[in-house]
């Protein structure tokens, strides 16, 4: 299919999948975080993705799970069109929504309970925490402007079947803050993961897998290390990018 790509666009193969993704590096683009993410989510039936961005985290789920539907939700207009495009370039339109709204309005979308499993990548930066970079679109990505942590939590819990699952990518330094908010909207952590850029050095990124309604019994995987001593990457970051087939 052909798509036109506006300025600055450029369609890149989506890691470890055979599918597309359209991206404009001096805009908006995904992360190692949304890959990380997507392979440490287990998922099934009725997935959504909140703050989705260009669409990696469902075209990277649907790819490993073909899953019966998911929904991405981006309050930014321009990267929900470029979500919508990849869409259209992987003829997945009837697979997967882009929903182009504030998340904070799911509830007026869908019942209580519809979801088996949220996923997100949000914000990471605190209001007023950091400096705010000067572009719109950093700026929302990065910043809770327009999305905080307690949303993501609040409106999970709506979603969310009872033992349904949220799997979140966050930074350490928030982990009093996502325990404490995710046990207030009766999500209970299960599982979590550290990352960390290599063996020796403290992690970067947290991964953390919660239930609704879960009982407490929080356990921890092993660390993903990005990078070996030498600087290449790990054997493990080369199977979650799919590299480790050109061996």
């Amino acid at each position: 299919m052909e798509i036109n790509l506006k300025c600055g666009e450029r369609i890149d193969i989506v890691p470890g999948s055979n599918l597309k993704i359209i991206q404009n590096k001096d805009r908006f683009s995904y992360g190692t975080d949304a890959i990380f993410l997507s392979n440490f989510a287990k998922v099934k039936g009725q997935v959504i993705d909140l703050g989705t961005g260009t669409g990696i985290i469902p075209l990277r789920l649907y790819s490993k799970y073909k899953v019966e539907k998911i929904y991405g939700i981006e309050i930014q207009k321009e990267v929900a069109n470029m979500a919508i495009r990849s869409l259209e370039l992987n003829k997945l339109s009837e697979k997967i929504r882009i929903l182009n709204m504030d998340l904070k309005g799911l509830p007026n979308e869908f019942r209580k309970s519809t979801f088996d499993v949220v996923t997100s990548n949000p914000p990471y930066m605190k209001a007023g925490s950091a400096l705010v970079n000067s572009g719109e679109n950093f700026a929302i990505s990065r910043h809770e402007i327009t999305c905080t942590l307690e949303d993501i939590m609040k409106v999970s819990e709506y979603l969310l079947k009872p033992g349904g699952k949220l799997y979140l990518v966050h930074r350490p330094d928030r982990l009093v803050d996502i325990v404490w908010t995710a046990r207030k909207y009766n999500l209970e952590p299960k599982y979590m993961q550290f990352v960390q850029p290599k063996a020796y050095k403290k992690p970067n990124l947290l991964l953390i897998e919660c239930s609704k309604g879960g009982k407490p019994d929080l356990k921890f995987k092993d660390p993903l290390i990005v990078y070996n001593e030498d600087g290449s990457y790990t054997e493990e970051i080369l199977r979650i990018y799919g590299m480790d087939k050109e061996k």
